[in-house]
């Protein structure tokens, strides 16, 4: 932010900003975590009773993985919007997509009340979901980073990061909670219901913070000097396509390892025999933890830099990646709590610095749909298949050992993709000519 600028009308303005980023994808992960949560416990027998257990969590999985799909189509449709129209009218209408459809699936008749059209549903909500989430990141970010002072643009852009923890630990406490006071055959009935329903709550929160702010102050001057770009993400793909394609495989080792720690993890110790809330309270404790560190690293790449801060939750992930497995089959109650939070360390080692390291690769007129692009482009490659992937594997090798295998891989495609990717952490990222020369 420029000097001129650092009046006490901004200062509340950066404030409100962070708030808002932070609480509207707290609301948009909470639905999401939901989701996770329930397609690993609840929807296999509800959606797909026909089929075997393995193919019930496969089919289960396939759902959720769609939903990963859908989010760079999410990227590009709202990437658009969020270059020409601003931050702020985007994000809400992400807001209310996300809502809307996890409250549907609060509703939702399973396959013994309507048949085929239960999954079917179930699907479609799954895409509205990652169409909104596709939209939701690269705004939340923004709103924060082009607001805050540009030496802290990497504690800036974690106030959208934390909304993952906190929505994980809600969302996970919501079903712990419903599950602890009800009895098993009620919760499986109708209470994973409530959670869901209780969403449209928050999403009327949310929408009163972010209809209070203002748009970002580095957008308002593309918009003031009528440098908005016709077709900003077409514009991104062919202007960028290197940064596009390395920030996407730059996610790999955040991605696929998280949501395998996150929602297949929840089938993995159940297996061995885990009650359902042992493996529900290990999570919201873990993303509790990651309250403090997701906000920590990203002060480090402030200081340190962003590719050094991310390099190092990449070998985390090679370290951790045979031990994970070999506690959670081996060892007793408090080492596999303690493994599934220490798990979390090398994500937000990952997640702190990764807002800002993504969205400075992207000039302000396109940096909405070209981040937005980059980012979710990881999650149908790495993130949605992952506890597909990981089923697939256990089932085919009997070991674990084989996810290890493919946890380590994802971490060497991350270093390789970060060593290619221009450091920004120190740049002017509100200097067009920054972005004119990277790409002659």
């Amino acid at each position: 932010m420029r000097a001129g600028e650092d009046t006490r009308a901004t200062r509340s303005q950066v404030r409100r900003a962070a708030a808002a980023s932070a609480i509207g994808t707290t609301i948009e992960w909470y639905d999401f975590f939901l989701y996770n949560t329930a397609s690993a416990l609840i929807f296999p027998a509800l959606f797909f009773p026909a089929s075997s257990e393995y193919a019930g969590i496969m089919q289960s999985f396939g759902t959720y993985a769609v939903g990963f799909v859908a989010r760079p189509i999410g990227a590009a449709i709202f990437g658009y919007w969020g270059d020409r129209l601003g931050r702020k009218t985007t994000l809400i209408i992400t807001l209310l997509l996300m809502g809307i459809a996890s409250g549907i699936i609060g509703v939702l008749p399973g396959a013994g009340t309507i048949g085929l059209w239960a999954p079917l549903l179930l699907v479609l909500l799954r895409v509205v979901q990652g169409i909104a989430v596709g939209g939701e990141w690269s705004g939340s970010v923004l709103l924060t980073m082009e607001w805050g002072a540009q030496g802290k643009r990497g504690f800036f852009g974690s106030f959208a990061q934390v909304g993952v923890p906190i929505g994980l630990v809600v969302g996970t406490g919501g079903m712990t909670l419903v599950s602890s006071v009800m009895d098993p055959e009620s919760f499986a009935s109708w209470g994973w219901r409530l959670p869901f329903l209780f969403s449209l709550v928050l999403v009327v929160i949310g929408l009163v913070i972010r209809l209070s702010i203002l748009e970002t102050p580095m957008f308002a001057r593309v918009i003031a000097e009528k440098r908005t770009a016709r077709k900003p993400v077409t514009e991104a793909i062919r202007k960028h396509p290197k940064e596009i394609l390395l920030s996407a495989g730059l996610r790999f080792s955040e991605q696929l390892p998280f949501y395998l720690f996150s929602s297949f993890v929840l089938t993995y110790l159940e297996d061995q025999g885990f009650s359902k809330s042992f493996a529900l309270t290990a999570l919201m404790v873990a993303a509790a933890f990651e309250l403090i560190t997701i906000p920590l690293f990203s002060s480090f790449s402030d200081r340190f830099g962003r590719k050094r801060i991310y390099a190092i939750g990449a070998v985390g992930i090679i370290v951790i990646a045979a031990p994970y497995f070999a506690v959670l089959d081996n060892a007793g109650p408090v080492a596999v709590f303690a493994m599934v939070i220490i798990s979390f360390i090398p994500h937000a080692l990952h997640y702190g610095p990764q807002a800002a390291l993504i969205s400075e690769s992207f000039p302000t007129r396109l940096r909405y749909g070209g981040a937005g692009l980059g980012y979710q482009l990881a999650s149908v490659f790495a993130g949605g298949p992952a506890p597909l992937l990981a089923t697939f594997l256990l089932h085919e090798t009997m070991t674990p050992y084989a996810i290890s295998g493919l946890m380590v891989f994802t971490a060497i495609v991350t270093l390789i993709c970060l060593w290619l990717l221009p450091d920004r952490s120190r740049a002017d990222i509100d200097d067009e000519s920054l972005y004119r020369k990277a790409t002659r």
